[in-house]
């Protein structure tokens, strides 16, 4: 275990598990949200090392939620996870990353705990 905490705010189940349990095998400690409101709640409560973020949430948008968790702790890298390409430059100019949900999350979260690798882009 390597004892970083991702926090995993995605409101499909399906999408959600498979993270989950691919950043777990990589010995990632998993925090899920299915909500915006929820995920800012557990940003607050608990140490959250990243987070991976849907931006198409239920509740609020992916945006808002970024801009409070960057409020709350602005130290903390913030991934949009999307499936959605053409969206993704000017997303990208807010979020310190993005994932595919066709990419390998431990993969990038690897190249962010190195500060001198960079994550490149498709």
């Amino acid at each position: 275990m390597n004892n970083v905490r991702v926090l995993c705010v995605e409101h499909r189940s399906e999408y959600l598990d498979a993270m989950k349990y691919m950043l777990e095998a990589a010995g990632y400690e998993v925090v899920c949200a299915t909500t915006g409101h929820q995920a800012v709640m557990e940003l607050s409560n608990k140490p959250i090392h990243g987070v991976l973020l849907e931006y198409d949430l239920p509740d609020v948008s992916g945006g808002f939620v970024r801009d409070e968790m960057k409020r709350i702790k602005p130290d903390v890298p913030v991934l949009l996870f999307t499936g959605v390409g053409g969206q993704t430059p000017f997303l990208l100019r807010f979020f310190d990353s993005y994932l595919r949900n066709a990419q390998c999350p431990e993969q990038t979260f690897r190249d962010l705990e190195e500060p001198e690798s960079e994550t490149e882009l498709p």
